[in-house]
Parts: C-alpha cells; sequence; structure tokens
C-alpha cells in the first residue's frame, strides 16, 4: 500500500509539473504548480517575471551582431629572428591604399613578418605601422583591396554591468580561429597590474580568452568593438575571469601609433619601490620609512636637475598622493602619472621624516627610448 501511495503521488507530481511545463511554455502569464515533497504539496506562483527566457529577436540580434564583425576579425602570424608567435586582430578602418589592423603589441613584439588570414581562408602579408608596449596596442596595415569587411568602433563608457557581450579570436591558434565566445560584462573599470610595474583599466568579462585570443575583438550586442581582448592580463589557472583594454583608451592614442610618432610620456628622475617591498628597502637601498604610514611609492634614488629633484623631492620620500588622489603603489603611481602630458604641473603630497609634505611638479621632460 505504501508503494502504491508513493506511485500516486510521484504520478501527481509528475502531471502537475508537466502541466506547468506547458503553461510556462505556451507564455502565459501567470500558474499554479504543485510539488510532491515528503507527502506535502508546495504551491507557488508562477510569472513572467520570476521565469528567464531567451527570447528568438535576442539571438537573432545576437547573430547580427556576429555577422557585423565576424569578417573583419583575421589571424594574425608573426615571425622574427629567433622567434614565432600568432594571435588575433581586427580590420578598423581603411583608406585610399590600406586597411589597418589593431591587435595587441605583445603578439607582434619582436616580429619582423606579420601574415594576416581572414575568415574565408585567405592569407596577405601586413606591415607593421607601430605601436605602444605600454597600453599593449599595435597597429599593421596591408592593401586595401585584401580586407573582407571592417568592424565599426563603439564607446566603451556606455558599457554596464551584466551586458552581454562575445568575443572573436583563436584560442590556441589557426585551427581554431573565428572561435565565438559569449559572456557579460563582469567588472568595469578594473585595475589589473601588468609587468614592469604597470597598471591598466580593463573590462572584465566571463567570456572565455585563451592564448592566441590577445588581439581579438571584444563586441556588445550590435557587433560594435567595445575593447581588445588580453590573455596577457588572465593569470594562469584562471578561469571565468577574462579582461579587454576599453576602445575609448585605445581611441586616446591610435592617432599617434598611426603615425608612427613616439608617446612622449613624462619623465621625474626618480626610481621607485613599493612602500610593501620592505627587503629591498631596508637591505637593498637602505632606507626605513615610519611605521604610521601604509601605502605609497619610495623615491630610491632623485636624478639631479630632473623634475622630481627640481620641485624638492629626495631619497626616502614616500609619494601618498598625486592631484588629490591617494597613490597605492608603483604600479598605481605610473598609471596617474602617465594620464598627463608634457607641460603639465602635478600636485604631489609625500611623507618624510613623519610628516606630510606637498610640493608642485613641472612635467617638461620626456621617457627616453619610448
Amino acid at each position: 500500500m505504501k508503494n502504491k501511495i508513493k506511485t500516486e503521488k510521484l504520478l501527481t507530481s509528475k502531471i502537475f509539473l508537466t502541466i506547468v511545463s506547458f503553461f510556462v511554455g505556451a507564455g502565459l502569464m501567470y500558474c499554479f504548480i504543485a510539488i510532491g515533497n515528503n507527502g506535502n504539496v508546495l504551491v507557488q506562483r508562477v510569472t513572467s517575471e520570476n521565469v528567464k527566457t531567451t527570447t528568438v529577436e535576442e539571438i537573432s540580434d545576437l547573430k547580427n551582431a556576429i555577422n557585423n564583425v565576424y569578417e573583419a576579425a583575421v589571424y594574425i602570424e608573426v615571425t622574427g629572428d629567433r622567434t614565432s608567435s600568432s594571435g588575433s586582430g581586427f580590420v578598423y578602418k581603411t583608406d585610399d591604399k590600406y586597411g589597418y589592423i589593431l591587435t595587441n603589441y605583445h603578439v607582434i613584439d619582436g616580429g619582423k613578418k606579420y601574415v594576416i588570414t581572414f575568415s574565408d581562408g585567405t592569407d596577405s602579408e601586413a606591415s607593421l605601422v607601430s605601436g605602444d608596449e605600454y597600453y599593449d596596442i599595435a597597429v599593421l596595415k596591408l592593401t586595401k583591396d585584401k580586407v573582407k569587411k571592417v568592424a565599426t568602433l563603439g564607446d566603451s563608457s556606455n558599457l554596464e554591468l551584466g551586458d552581454t557581450v562575445f568575443t572573436v579570436g583563436a584560442p590556441l591558434g589557426k585551427e581554431y580561429m573565428g572561435t565565438i565566445t559569449k559572456g557579460i560584462v563582469s567588472g568595469i573599470n578594473r585595475m589589473v597590474s601588468v609587468s614592469n610595474n604597470y597598471l591598466m583599466e580593463v573590462i572584465q568579462t566571463d567570456a572565455s580568452i585563451n592564448s592566441g585570443n590577445s588581439g581579438g575583438p571584444i563586441c556588445n550586442i550590435k557587433g560594435e568593438v567595445i575593447g581588445i581582448t588580453s590573455s596577457k592580463l588572465v593569470g594562469s589557472g584562471v578561469e571565468g575571469m577574462g579582461f579587454a583594454i576599453p576602445i575609448n583608451s585605445v581611441n586616446e592614442i591610435l592617432t599617434n601609433i598611426e603615425s608612427g610618432s613616439t608617446l612622449e610620456r613624462p619623465y621625474l628622475g626618480v626610481q621607485l619601490v613599493d612602500l610593501t617591498n620592505t627587503f629591498a628597502l631596508q637591505y637593498y637601498y637602505n632606507l626605513r620609512i615610519g611605521s604610521d604610514v601604509e601605502f605609497g611609492a619610495v623615491l630610491s634614488f632623485v636624478e639631479e636637475n630632473m623634475p622630481a629633484a627640481k620641485s624638492g623631492l629626495k631619497v626616502g620620500d614616500v609619494i601618498i598622493e598625486v592631484d588629490g588622489s591617494k597613490v597605492e603603489d608603483v604600479s598605481h603611481f605610473k598609471y596617474i602619472l602617465y594620464k598627463h602630458k608634457l607641460g603639465d604641473k602635478i600636485k604631489v603630497k609625500y611623507y618624510r621624516e613623519n610628516k606630510i609634505g606637498e610640493t608642485t611638479i613641472e612635467l617638461t621632460e620626456a621617457i627616453k627610448g619610448e
């Protein structure tokens, strides 16, 4: 008898669940479901507000968006004297003679020959226009007649958390070129440390980004490019966290790169050490900083007759603020400094011998060799 009762309850539950599936599938505004649970009946109201479905329109929008950029995305094979590498990129503009491709600087770094493969499998050799290591951006060009499609650049400042985005690239190499991955915007204005004490402001996404995706486009639901993906910013073993350089940040320096001119970044004439690197400060530079300062960038060397020295800064000073912005460490200080151009004046707060001082530095010198 007990088995019969259990069987009847299960059948009743399945019948109600079937009815629910029918009503929800039919798109009714609401219905009720009864679920067998240890002999008890639970009643829950299901409405169009708490049932999440993907509409035909959304699927169609995504397909159209992919079509808008797919043929503009390319695979890049790079060879140098003793090195070879590969990555992704996309055609972002043309002029009377050439088509221009955006990618990451680390994709083309050290290369002498650049072969572009388009979505239809055709190849063409490109040449390097210029690039910027700090922003990890580079531009290649090839004859205009080789271009299949030109991507549309969007506005990354319009992004919101949860926005749908997708990437086009070549994860793990040429065999998988043209791979689409979809996700959402997981974070905006993230600050990520990269090599050489650089800090970058990036877009975070859960769309899969792997080796080979570097330099490819990340796009919004309209198929507009809102960033350049970079596997360089993703730590090994990290899943569900990808990063991209916002296209608005790219636009800020694109004119300089296209013209091949050198970006003039301010030079202060100092060497800096993170305040938290107590070993280097004490045993390498013989500097001991008071315990009442907890953040900042420490001056371990100050060059004579350079902007920092002229402003009165000395070895052992801890820069804690620039133009009202707190300085966390060396990377953060460089990030703030490189937002400025030659001729600007910055107000710097610093810690020295248990006191807070303030000075103004005029940015009159540029970094040499960049």
